[in-house]
């Protein structure tokens, strides 16, 4: 037999951190809980589909609101003053007529279309490149693209645009904004349209967890009145209940990242052949991580609240008899 040294003996046993003991207990009761869900499977996936559903509807609206924000913003161009000149004005001219509106304040940039690079243009994307070459000259005029400076508004823009229409130079001005402001307005009124949806289908999750923890209590009422019979006391019998409402909410909110991300891979083609046959390189954009992370933790948020809702409500009305 191997001989004890004296200091092993009498050396005192070691005690575990109370940190340690801490995560211990929380790992050993949320991994109770999740046992406790998959012994009952058809029932715990039904709450957790009605979890997922419900989140994913704003989600997948956000996802729509994100994608008509990024068509858009490509259609700044739509800002810009389009300044024909007239017919008698040359090259030079225009160009000097260039130096003189970007010298102000209220425009950002000006960008000269002379009349024959327009003419190329329009003949290689109108497809009347044979019915163009029997002019005899080309009737297209010298144009000024001016784009306003983003500190304008709207009335410096009327301000802009009857200015630059009473130039000598100038034919008439074209401009077309009202449309995109318009665009502009309905996203912004659906943006908040489901930021409210989203809070009232929060509020119903909150109900749906909160009333499966309470009848999740109330079968296990004996159980509580033994557990309190011993001296636990409310927050240790309420921590079982906490963490399965926060397994249900993470498992609804990976499902709703789930039926957005499929929503996603199933519109991807009709939404290339759409973009191609606008000779656009436009793609559908889907959840960045940080919008994921936002939908799984509100999902456990709200799993924990309904949860927390229903223990604290109930868990008091029951004492050992």
């Amino acid at each position: 037999m191997a001989a004890i040294k004296s200091s092993d003996a009498l050396s005192p046993p070691r005690k575990t951190r109370p940190l340690t003991n801490w995560f211990l207990l929380h790992v050993n009761t949320a991994s109770a809980a999740l046992g406790r869900l998959t012994r009952q499977p058809f029932a715990s996936l039904m709450i957790i589909l009605v979890i997922g559903v419900t989140l994913a509807l704003p989600a997948a609206l956000h996802v729509v609101i994100k994608n008509a924000q990024s068509i858009s913003s490509s259609w700044d161009n739509a800002l810009d003053f389009s300044v024909y000149l007239n017919r008698d004005v040359s090259l030079k001219q225009a160009e000097r007529l260039v130096d003189l509106v970007i010298q102000r304040a209220d425009v950002e940039s000006v960008r000269l279309v002379a009349a024959d690079d327009a003419m190329i243009e329009f003949r290689e994307q109108s497809g009347f490149g044979d019915a163009l070459d029997h002019l005899s000259i080309n009737p297209l005029p010298h144009t000024l693209v001016v784009r306003p400076s983003t500190a304008n508004t709207e009335v410096s823009m009327g301000l802009l645009n009857e200015e630059l229409g009473n130039l000598p130079e100038a034919d008439f001005v074209q401009v077309d904004t009202e449309w995109v402001q318009r665009f502009h307005a309905i996203l912004d009124i659906l943006e908040r349209a489901i930021g409210i949806g989203a809070i009232l289908l929060a509020a119903a999750i909150i109900v749906i967890i909160g009333n499966t923890i309470r009848l999740d209590i109330q079968n296990r009422r004996e159980e509580i009145e033994v557990t309190k019979l011993i001296g636990a006391s409310n927050a240790f019998v309420r921590r079982p209940f906490l963490y399965t409402g926060v397994w249900y909410g993470l498992g609804g909110g990976l499902l709703a990242l789930g039926l957005v991300t499929y929503g996603l891979y199933a519109l991807e083609e009709p939404v290339t052949r759409l973009s191609g046959l606008y000779s656009s390189p436009f793609s559908a954009q889907a959840l960045d991580l940080q919008e994921s992370l936002i939908i799984a933790g509100s999902g456990v948020l709200l799993g924990l609240i309904g949860s927390w809702l229903a223990a604290a409500r109930h868990m008091r009305r029951i004492e050992p008899r």
